[in-house]
């Protein structure tokens, strides 16, 4: 269910802007989950994306819709920009004064990053009418990147036109790990400090971010996960059959990902005799070093490069495989890895980050220590040889999602922190809706 402004209105904090440098995208699939289950939930959820989504980036049908109702700030004419900006001088000159003092002594230092805050002033200003327009004050951005540059210019704006009382707060979902690899960059700590709620994907995410500032600040951290739809995501019948183990990588095909460590780890099983069939689901920067790596391996015709799948489609890939492997070197908590638990899949992937809050070793997959083909093809080759462990991984993994990892639960938890009070949910507590 949408709830309509009239009935979001009801709920204090039920009303919320969504700023996403890329919305809706493939690789985001995660995000227009939560906004659909905050919308279930009673929310009224305004979807703003830096960019525009392109047409290869909707490769399914919600995409498409939500795409359809998201409002870019890149692209627009000139004019619009221009009328933004002369809107808010003649209403409220100090604000946009207040604004443009922000801009000037936010984010690293250095005359290139100091000259981007004033770009992300020009989107502010348009975001800032757009919100006003729509009786929408608090915004909420995921990650700490560009996004989260525009979401403190415009609520620092809109304090100082509404003034402090007015209800104007900002709040991001933190991810990691680039942000963490670059925290001066990224302006992490004054972007932790500034924000007035910081939703952590897990428990890793938050330690590392109150490793970055003082105890006053820690209090507006909580942990709201990500998840997945495990009534969607449901396993399929699985026959007992010979042939080869069948393995399944998703992701974006960039170097952090390890698409190519999976890959040497294939090569290597196949060379010892093992039978393995490997897809590889997703597009990126990797795609033509993958593909002459393919063709040189001694597994080529036992490896497919689909290219990037959407959502409506995904779940057959799923059902398809016997193991998930997603060898990365840098990760939040992947979806994928959900995914593939809650339909069943265990698991290979690598100790890192928040992974081992998801993935118990030999429980429901095993962990390898990242940039290991020799650990990865070891631990398939375990599964492999195993039918009754894969039963027992999968069946653990699905529990493991349904417990912590559901998306409804999950935005319950966040607009909870939105609103300040316990939000009721009219699906598991019987509330009419």
């Amino acid at each position: 269910m949408t709830s309509s402004p009239t009935a979001a209105s009801d709920r204090p904090g039920a009303s919320v802007a969504y700023l996403v440098s890329h919305y809706p995208a493939i690789s985001h699939a995660f995000i227009e989950r939560e906004v659909l289950s905050l919308r279930d939930l009673g929310a009224e959820v305004h979807t703003f994306s830096v960019r525009p989504a392109t047409v290869g980036e909707q490769l399914s049908e919600t995409s498409r819709r939500e795409a359809e109702s998201t409002y870019s700030l890149l692209g627009r004419p000139l004019s619009e920009y221009a009328r933004a900006h002369a809107a808010l001088l003649k209403r409220s000159p100090g604000a946009w004064l207040a604004g443009l003092r922000n801009a000037a002594t936010s984010g690293p230092r250095g005359l290139k990053p100091r000259v981007w805050q004033f770009f992300y002033l020009a989107e502010a200003v348009l975001l800032r009418e757009r919100l006003r327009d729509a009786g929408v004050r608090h915004l909420h951005v995921h990650f700490a990147n560009n996004g989260a540059d525009v979401a403190r210019s415009v609520v620092h704006m809109g304090r100082a036109e509404d003034g402090p009382a007015a209800g104007w707060r900002w709040s991001f979902s933190m991810h990691g790990p680039t942000e963490f690899e670059d925290v001066e960059g990224h302006d992490l700590a004054a972007k932790v400090e500034s924000a007035d709620l910081i939703a952590c994907i897990s428990e890793y995410c938050r330690d590392r971010l109150q490793n970055l500032t003082t105890p006053e600040h820690w209090d507006k951290m909580s942990i709201v996960r990500m998840g997945v739809d495990a009534s969607r995501f449901a396993p399929a019948p699985r026959e007992e059959r010979d042939g080869p183990l069948r393995v399944l990588f998703v992701g974006r095909l960039v170097p952090e990902k390890g698409p190519d460590v999976l890959l040497q780890a294939v090569t290597a099983l196949a060379a010892e005799g093992v039978e393995v069939e490997l897809v590889v689901a997703g597009g990126g920067a990797l795609a033509d070093d993958l593909a002459q790596q393919r063709k040189a391996s001694a597994a080529t015709e036992r490896i497919r490069l689909l290219g990037p799948v959407g959502q409506d489609d995904i779940r057959d890939w799923y059902a398809w495989a016997d193991v998930f492997c997603l060898p990365s070197y840098a990760e939040g908590v992947p979806v994928v890895l959900m995914e593939a638990l809650a339909m069943e899949v265990p698991v290979v992937t690598t100790r890192i980050a928040g992974i081992p809050e998801l993935v118990e070793d030999g429980v429901n997959g095993f962990l390898v220590e990242p940039g290991r083909p020799v650990e990865v093809a070891r631990a398939l080759r375990t599964l492999a040889d195993d039918a009754a462990l894969r039963r027992r991984m999968g069946a653990a993994g699905r529990r493991r999602v349904q417990d912590e990892f559901q998306p409804r639960a999950n935005a319950q938890r966040l607009l909870e922190q939105f609103s300040g009070h316990r939000v009721l949910d009219p699906v598991t507590e019987g509330i009419p809706s």
